[in-house]
């Protein structure tokens, strides 16, 4: 039987290569390991994909609610995001939105009983990437996943690197020396431009216009506060000072060599 929203067994819930096939005959195909999200309120279904997508070798995280997955999407990267249409509370065309405004770039794989061409569309403008509608094979599930992969590993921005620091504009994570360095929202976009233009000076004017939009009323020292905060996060128990201010000119980002 194809998976759908009454399923309640595992093995009720997957169209199987045949008859007499068992389980483990849906994983003859595997793809590479992934971190998967999967929003899904119907519990069948939650149970049936997050045993299949287990046994292929990924890792799981399941919720229940729309708000529950957007707090998992917030604290984690993954590779895919599985999002049912109908949950409740927010919707998953609502939990879609608000991760695409949060710039999540994750592929989401959206599933949902309505095949209507105006709600395909509905959900493609709103940043759904791909649909797969109920009740279907878990193989096809498969397949689309490693579909979401190729276009998305093909459309990844290459990461910064700066000696040992690093930033990956995919998902927004920033490591020294492999270690996880949190920063604000103005200061991942500080860096982010300082890192594009590594070994140029980058002025005080430059870093307001294109982190700041230009705002007019920013106190003369709001440059200043980010770059000492920002600065304490990065060099701070390492040998080499990586972010430097060049006096009367602005700031720039590599090593003393480059300044």
């Amino acid at each position: 039987m194809p998976l759908g929203p009454e399923s309640l067994d595992v093995r009720d819930s997957v169209t199987l290569s045949g008859p007499d096939a068992s389980f483990e005959d849906a994983a003859r195909v595997r793809i590479g390991a992934m971190r998967i999200l999967l929003i899904e309120d119907d519990q069948g279904t939650a149970n049936a994909l997050s045993r299949g997508l287990r046994e292929e070798g990924h890792v799981v995280d399941a919720a229940r609610s729309g708000e529950d997955g957007e707090a998992l999407a917030a604290a984690n990267d993954y590779s895919v995001i599985i999002l049912d249409w109908y949950l409740p509370g927010k919707d998953g065309l609502a939990v879609c939105r608000e991760l695409r405004a949060r710039r999540t770039t994750t592929p989401i794989l959206m599933l949902t009983a309505r095949d209507a061409l105006a709600d395909r569309v509905a959900g493609l403008d709103t940043g759904v990437d791909d649909y797969l509608t109920k009740p279907f094979a878990f193989e096809e599930l498969l397949a689309r996943l490693r579909a979401l992969l190729r276009r998305s590993e093909l459309a990844r921005p290459p990461a910064l690197a700066v000696l040992d620091l690093q930033l990956d504009p995919a998902s927004h994570r920033v490591t020294r020396g492999g270690a996880i360095i949190e920063l604000t929202t103005k200061e991942y976009q500080i860096l982010e431009v300082l890192m594009r233009k590594s070994g140029q000076v980058v002025t005080r004017t430059g870093l307001e216009e294109q982190v700041w939009g230009g705002v007019a009323d920013l106190t003369t020292n709001t440059v200043d506060v980010h770059i000492s905060h920002l600065r304490r996060k990065i060099d701070h128990g390492h040998a080499i000072a990586i972010l430097h201010t060049v006096r009367g000119h602005g700031y720039i980002l590599g090593p003393a060599s480059a300044r």
